[in-house]
């Protein structure tokens, strides 16, 4: 949908506003034609059923508008003395459509002054429920969203297990465009496979202004988003397509900015031929052989070894992802693992290790896979040797040419086209480049683009899988650790109380800030106590 169908389709709303309510306008004191104007409409509508005008904010935020409407019509129905609930379960079955009915067929009495109090119980716990939901969803959407994190692309800096807050503020929120969606909730409803939207009606996109720019090594969450692939290899093996709001949810490192020339030698970062330094929190792995007199993995209930290290070679090494793969020669058992060159170092003195030394990867040999952006096999690159390659940024013109299609085919069909309503479609004839029909030898940039990487640089699909992130995926920067669990333990030991109530920005180890939230807790707590007690002793004299 584009802003000229939005703006269609309110006018169509209003329409149907002033015709199933006119005679409600009337019959409070107030002008038919007010029922007709946009806004303001609503604002008098507000002041009809004796609710706070700021309510007509509420029925323009997306997805909050879902809650709100049937509210005003149940309570425009108890504003003329409808207070039944089999007319409450009419407005409701017809989406407001009943009151039409009431409109032209039933005599309007107003009650201006009428008691907005819910007279039962339940009414009261409904109401408790609805705006507790709506405050959610606020903050969840513009301001504050909960996420774990469920790989160890970025181990050491985040780990598995870790539950996080993630700002929408700091590079502004986005409004979602999904306009029927349960509100909360991501893709699924939680436990099951079932959709948790509609994508039949789409809101422009839309983004409000953040406080920042996403700076080199930020840690940033953001849609998938080749979400539309089950192969990244193969562009015809399309799933379901996901809106843009409501693709996987990833978070990596972004270590590439819009204009920014990378390039990736041996697994390391050079940016505009400078290498990338990363914070002191930040450890990159990869992937080392190790052989051993001993598995370094955990068995099964069978005795067969398990991908999981043993509880000391975790805790002490930080090894999350380790796999046994063969014998050698000295009938030594070799295990594929993901560490940092200091873990490296360290269990070289370990009882049992024979050996231990980084995997090779050669530079100009094509990844085994495939799986490597652009996909092309002119550029053959790997995970260890990679570009270089130019990020685009918005405004910026590029050339475009059957070298250079590969790198930007996907902005042009989808980033920029299809996601924004835009049929656009690339075509080659010979070494022509064709957008719709049309020979192509430039293309400018609509928005920027980020190349975002895990710290895991052999374990990791990120940006040298599929390539650019468009700023328009950008979902927020991961703030606060509020608690963190450890798999390879049982509850309550599971629990990384060092990381319950840390930053995920800032240099050094970090610090945890519970011990401060439960002193503050406890004063609040105590505080509101005191204070209730005080307002009951001043009631009694």
């Amino acid at each position: 949908m584009t802003w000229t169908d939005l703006i269609l389709f309110i006018l169509i709303v209003q329409v149907i506003h002033f015709a199933g309510t006119w005679k409600f306008y009337v019959a409070a004191g107030r002008k038919a034609w007010e029922a007709a104007v946009p806004v303001y409409n609503a604002v008098v509508l507000m002041k009809i059923i004796n609710r706070p005008w700021w309510w007509v904010i509420l029925l323009f935020i997306p997805i909050v508008h879902l809650i709100m409407f049937p509210v005003v019509w149940v309570e425009t129905l108890r504003s003329f003395g409808r207070n039944n609930t089999k007319e409450t379960f009419l407005v409701l079955f017809t989406l407001g459509f009943y009151l039409y009915y009431v409109n032209y067929t039933q005599k309007l009495t107003h009650i201006p002054d009428r008691e907005l109090k819910p007279r039962t119980s339940a009414g009261e716990w409904t109401s408790s429920i609805l705006f507790a939901v709506v405050a959610a969803t606020i903050v969840h959407n513009y301001f504050m969203q909960p996420y774990t994190i469920p790989t160890s692309s970025l181990e050491k800096t985040l780990l598995v297990g870790d539950y996080l807050f993630v700002s929408k503020f700091h590079y502004g929120a986005k409004a979602p465009m999904t306009a029927v969606s349960l509100p909360m909730v991501h893709d699924r409803i939680p436990g099951t496979e079932i959709k948790s939207y509609n994508k039949s009606f789409q809101y422009p996109y839309f983004r409000l202004p953040g406080v920042q720019k996403i700076k080199h090594n930020d840690i940033v969450v953001f849609g998938w988003p080749v979400d539309t692939l089950t192969v990244i290899t193969d562009p015809t093996s399309k799933v379901d397509i996901k809106p843009m709001d409501k693709k996987s949810n990833y978070v990596k490192r972004c270590v590439g900015l819009p204009g920014d020339s990378l390039a990736i030698k041996d697994g390391y970062v050079y940016v505009n031929g400078v290498q990338n330094e990363l914070p002191d929190r930040a450890k990159l792995q990869f992937s080392y052989r190790i052989a051993s007199k001993n598995f370094l993995v955990t068995r099964d209930s069978k005795g067969n070894p398990s991908q999981t290290p043993t509880p000391v070679i975790n805790e002490r090494y930080g090894i999350s992802d380790i796999i046994p793969v063969a014998r050698d020669n000295d009938n030594n058992i070799v295990h594929i693992a993901q560490i940092t060159e200091e873990a490296a170092a360290k269990l070289k003195n370990l009882p049992g290790i024979a050996s231990i030394e980084r995997t090779q990867v050669e530079e100009n040999a094509p990844d085994a896979s495939g799986n490597i952006f652009p996909q092309d096999a002119r550029y053959p690159w790997n995970t260890r040797y990679f570009g270089p390659i130019y990020i685009p940024e918005a405004g910026a013109t590029v050339e475009i040419n059957s070298e250079t299609i590969p790198f930007y085919e996907r902005i042009i069909e989808v980033y920029e086209g299809s996601e924004l309503g835009i049929n656009n479609k690339i075509t080659q004839n010979g070494t022509q480049v064709l957008l719709n029909g049309q020979p192509i030898t430039e293309y400018t940039f609509k928005q920027d683009y980020y190349w975002m990487m895990g710290d895991n640089r052999d374990n990791s699909q990120d940006a040298r899988s599929w390539g650019y992130v468009p700023f328009n995926h950008v979902v927020g920067k991961p703030v606060f650790i509020w608690m963190s669990f450890n798999k390879f333990k049982k509850f309550p030991s599971n629990i990384r109380w060092d990381r319950v109530f840390t930053t995920v920005g800032g240099g050094g180890e970090p610090v945890s800030y519970f011990r401060y939230f439960l002193i503050v807790l406890v004063g609040w707590i105590g505080f509101n106590f005191f204070r209730k007690k005080r307002k009951e002793k001043n009631k009694e004299a």
